[in-house]
């Protein structure tokens, strides 16, 4: 595998970061995870952007422009003679002192990985998969803002634990207020009488590219689709429930805590939006070539 790596494409034996860079010590940077279907990459200005603005969130000064960054990213994908995959785009404080201030760490770095991806066994997205209500809240965004994706997630490793040790594949979060956030790494979507719905960013979750993929084909296919805030009663007395994320795609839900979501199975508007997600995945995005 290549990896770029600060400039130029090395093998993955040789892809190093210093033990002083921020983002290993202290969880200091930002990143993406974006994929790519038939030689081209899904939503890669989108992606670019968010990485931009996370990085201005947290005063982190891009060396690179926009364009450059998505070159790059083609760049690593080719070296890598791949046609279908997953992106991982990484941008570190770089490195610094062993104290917390990161205005003396001077140059940033950067690094992408292309590869292959299987996020949740083949079977969940037929059949639907189980997930649990974890205990561990997401930060306030006082604490922490929902919308920089950064590299300090061991809140949500700590929930997604919850989740396995409870025998599920992913785990729903809360808010201090109690109301679904979202889960340890997918957005979450319920639908009941026709009508799609997902919890607002301002509840604390991630305006995430795929999700609002579905929301533009929800109201591409005609049907009425909302953002507002979603509690686990409504989870369980939902027809039907999935999740979406860049590596997830769309993946159903068929329990909750143990509750059975409707049939217990993927209901008709999953498999009509997901059928129109491929759809969307194979026929528009950036060529690689």
């Amino acid at each position: 595998m290549k990896v770029w790596l600060d400039g130029k494409l090395v093998d993955e034996s040789e892809a190093r970061i210093s033990v002083f860079d921020h983002g290993l010590l202290y969880g200091d940077g930002v990143f993406e995870g974006l994929r790519f279907y038939s030689g081209r990459v899904f939503r890669l200005e989108e992606h670019v952007k968010r990485l931009f603005d996370s990085a201005r969130a947290i005063l982190l000064e891009m060396p690179w422009s926009a364009g450059e960054v998505i070159d790059y990213v083609l760049e690593t994908i080719r070296a890598n003679q791949l046609e279908d995959g997953y992106v991982r785009l990484v941008v570190t404080r770089g490195s610094g002192s062993l104290g917390l201030n990161p205005l003396l760490c001077k140059t940033p770095s950067m690094f992408i990985i292309a590869s292959t991806i299987s996020l949740y066994p083949e079977e969940c997205y037929r059949d639907g998969m189980a997930v649990a209500t974890c205990s561990t809240r997401r930060p306030s965004p006082a604490a922490l803002m929902p919308q920089v994706k950064s590299l300090n997630y061991l809140n949500n490793i700590m929930a997604k634990v919850e989740a396995l040790q409870a025998g599920a594949m992913e785990g729903v979060m809360l808010n201090e207020q109690g109301y679904v956030a979202e889960c340890t790494g997918d957005n979450l979507f319920v639908v009941r009488g026709g009508e799609l719905r997902t919890p607002p960013v301002s509840d604390g979750a991630l305006d995430g590219i795929t999700r609002q993929v579905i929301l533009d084909l929800a109201r591409r296919e005609g049907l009425p689709v909302s953002e507002r805030s979603v509690t686990r009663y409504d989870i369980y007395t939902a027809d039907e429930c999935f999740l979406t994320g860049s590596a997830a795609e769309v993946i159903p839900v068929k329990t909750l805590d143990g509750r059975r979501i409707g049939e217990g199975c993927p209901g008709p508007v999953t498999a009509r939006l997901i059928k129109a997600f491929h759809e969307e995945t194979r026929s528009t995005g950036t060529p690689i070539g």
